[in-house]
């Protein structure tokens, strides 16, 4: 079968393959692959949209030279972090399996490399995305929405705003795990090194720090509490402010691994050492911290296993079959090592 474009029209010019999609109730890509030829589309769908195809006429184009295998956008906000690393990973993984292509992209936060982001997702017409950032403008999901393509979103920063599965971590109850384990080796001074406010899953894990300490019957102290935002120089600054109190805490936990570890050099610069002097979690369980010095506990959440189900869930939508639940928690699970210690 010849190869069509998302917007590609018959030989009379009488319709395109977006009005296909709209009388069928179907996405464009699922359009376009039922002209193609393409197995990966339910037997309902592919008679329905046939029928249309016949009824309108349309005739399929001559193949192309080197037409494209499936194809799939996976977006990010930031690539600069051992954390993008590992769901790429997960994706690249089952993708490959598939014999799915993969683009990645990353927006930055900006308004004009999502708008640049946008008409090349267009110009490519891939068959799904997956979203690791909610920092969307709203007329951009709307355009996501009006071209139909299925759409994945992965640790979604705060209540999703688009009408599209999404998968992410336990977070809250990696954050009482890890205040836990610290309460359980006899930390009552407690710092948090915490994420951007402004994101869903550095709530979690701060609520989850709250829990634990009101479960063990201490008061939470807000000056025992210092925002960052997952990099590692601000786990180091954020550390450095919790040293300077004038009772500093016996054990920190920081949201991120990248944060611990900051926190851990600011400890070294001290004169202090881990976790003799302060115990020390972190959350993620990147690859580099079991060699850090010392090998970081932490909790562990399944960035790949997160990417894997990602691209089994997009596949799923663009067979037109819905996911068994449009929000999905992946258990997070504390991994103990040698940063963590009785108090001195």
């Amino acid at each position: 079968m010849g190869q069509v474009g998302a917007r590609g029209a018959d030989a009379e010019g009488k319709v395109t393959i977006t009005e296909i999609a709209r009388q069928a109730g179907v996405s464009v890509p699922t359009v376009s692959r039922v002209v193609n030829g393409r197995s990966d589309v339910s037997p309902q769908t592919r008679a329905r949209v046939e029928d249309l195809l016949r009824r309108h006429g349309y005739r399929r184009r001559p193949a192309a030279p080197g037409a494209r295998a499936a194809l799939l956008d996976l977006v990010f906000n930031d690539l600069d972090s051992p954390w993008a690393v590992e769901i790429i990973r997960g994706v690249e993984e089952v993708a490959h399996a598939a014999g799915v292509g993969t683009v990645v992209s990353a927006i930055h936060g900006r308004s004009g490399d999502a708008r640049e982001w946008m008409r090349n997702l267009r110009a490519r017409a891939s068959d799904g995305v997956i979203l690791v950032t909610s920092a969307l403008e709203p007329t951009l999901h709307e355009e996501l929405r009006i071209l139909g393509v299925p759409l994945v979103v992965v640790d979604p920063a705060g209540s999703p705003t688009l009408d599209a599965p999404t998968i992410g971590a336990a977070n809250w109850s990696g954050g009482l795990a890890a205040t836990e384990h610290l309460l359980a080796l006899g930390h009552r001074r407690i710092g948090l090194i915490a994420g951007p406010p402004r994101l869903l899953c550095s709530r979690a894990r701060l609520d989850g720090y709250r829990a634990a300490l009101e479960g063990a019957g201490i008061t939470p102290d807000g000056s025992l509490v210092v925002p960052g935002d997952f990099r590692p120089e601000s786990g180091f600054t954020a550390c450095t402010t919790l040293l300077d109190l004038p009772e500093p805490p016996t054990a920190l936990f920081a949201a991120s691994d990248q944060m611990a570890l900051g926190a851990i050099e600011a400890l070294r610069r001290r004169g202090l050492r881990v976790p003799q002097d302060m115990s020390v979690v972190g959350f993620d369980d990147l690859p580099e911290v079991r060699w850090s010095a010392p090998p970081l506990t932490t909790v562990r959440q399944p960035l790949a296993d997160m990417g894997k189900l990602a691209v089994r869930t997009v596949l799923r939508l663009t067979r037109d079959e819905q996911p068994d639940s449009p929000r999905v928690e992946l258990g997070t699970d504390l991994v103990v090592r040698a940063s963590t210690a009785p108090p001195a």
